[in-house]
């Protein structure tokens, strides 16, 4: 059975970076694509960025296009999403994701392709 879990999440300042982690227990993690997630309170959950099996490909929308930067080590089956110059409106749980498929971009991750999902690690950036 595949799980994931998130760590890493906690109270910054902004201006703070974080790294995002995620453990991936279970198989086939190398042959999919991965994925992070974030829900802010009151809003509803969005997509922010995505990886292919290799690591080769990434995609990111725009709003967090470069300060976030995703990465995975299918060794160690983790993915990791590195988030620097944290702004208050980067407060949300943020979630991994592995897709039953490979990589995504666009609208193409606003789809029902991810498959398993982690509980999240929340965020608090204070101004």
């Amino acid at each position: 059975q595949v799980q994931l879990a998130e760590s890493g999440g906690g109270l910054v300042q902004a201006g703070d970076s974080l790294r995002l982690s995620c453990a991936h227990s279970g198989r086939d993690f190398e042959i999919y694509g991965m994925g992070w997630f974030r829900q802010a309170p009151g809003r509803e959950r969005e997509f922010v960025a995505s990886i292919s099996w290799s690591g080769e490909h990434t995609y990111y929308v725009n709003s967090v296009r470069g300060r976030f930067s995703i990465s995975r080590d299918n060794s160690n089956k983790m993915a990791y999403l590195q988030i620097s110059s944290l702004k208050p409106e980067d407060t949300a749980i943020y979630y991994c994701a592995r897709r039953a498929s490979d990589f995504c971009s666009g609208d193409g991750c606003n789809d029902h392709m991810w498959e398993y999902w982690g509980r999240g690690t929340q965020v608090t950036v204070s101004s």
